[in-house]
């Protein structure tokens, strides 16, 4: 993703420290999505970056991908406290996760959406899964292939489960990357990224 002219510095700034942490604290993994919140922080009109501190920016994303992905859960494998986060940068807690509940909602960063989970989480987190399909709360995975499909398609669900299909999600579209398998399985079409409230819209049948 292309950083701005007028935010590089800005950006120069902070990802160090970001992946100082996660190279300490996190993995790989985080540190991607982590750099992936500052860029769009960076492509942001006007961007939020260009007022606060940088220590305060690089501990609110991690707090905020951390929340996402049940970091505080003490039964995760990669498990933190908040004070771990935050005296990281030299914070306090609670000014950690004042930013961090800030980037949630600018950036819809909840269990509803994929886009900020690790994907161990998403295949586990029956919260993307649950759908209305004529007015009733469905788990989607229990569902009969076609309608996956068409959830996929619509953009309610990040992938087709039925198919044992992954997504890499981008900032312009959702691209289907198929799962390591005995087998070969069917690529899907790119989709757009999505929708606003990914496990709560609607099928309609």
């Amino acid at each position: 993703m292309k950083i701005p002219e007028e935010l590089k510095g800005k950006y120069d700034e902070i990802a160090p420290m970001v992946v100082s942490f996660c190279d300490e604290k996190l993995n790989d993994e985080y540190k991607s999505l982590c750099l992936r919140l500052l860029e769009k922080l960076c492509r942001k009109r006007p961007s939020p970056l260009l007022g606060g501190r940088t220590p305060t920016w690089a501990a609110g994303i991690v707090y905020a991908i951390g929340q996402a992905n049940f970091i505080f859960d003490k039964t995760q494998e990669l498990h933190l406290t908040a004070t771990g986060i935050s005296s990281f940068f030299g914070l306090a807690p609670n000014t950690a996760g004042t930013k961090a509940s800030e980037l949630r909602k600018m950036f819809r960063i909840d269990n509803f959406n994929p886009e900020w989970q690790l994907a161990e989480h998403i295949e586990d987190n029956p919260m993307i899964w649950m759908v209305q399909v004529n007015g009733l709360i469905v788990d989607i995975r229990n569902m009969p292939l076609e309608l996956q499909q068409q959830a996929f398609e619509k953009g309610i669900i990040p992938y087709v489960p039925g198919n044992r299909i992954k997504i890499e999600v981008t900032d312009e579209e959702i691209r289907p990357v198929p799962e390591k398998q005995k087998s070969p399985e069917k690529k899907e079409k790119k989709k757009p990224r999505a929708a606003e409230e990914p496990g709560q819209k609607e099928l309609l049948f």
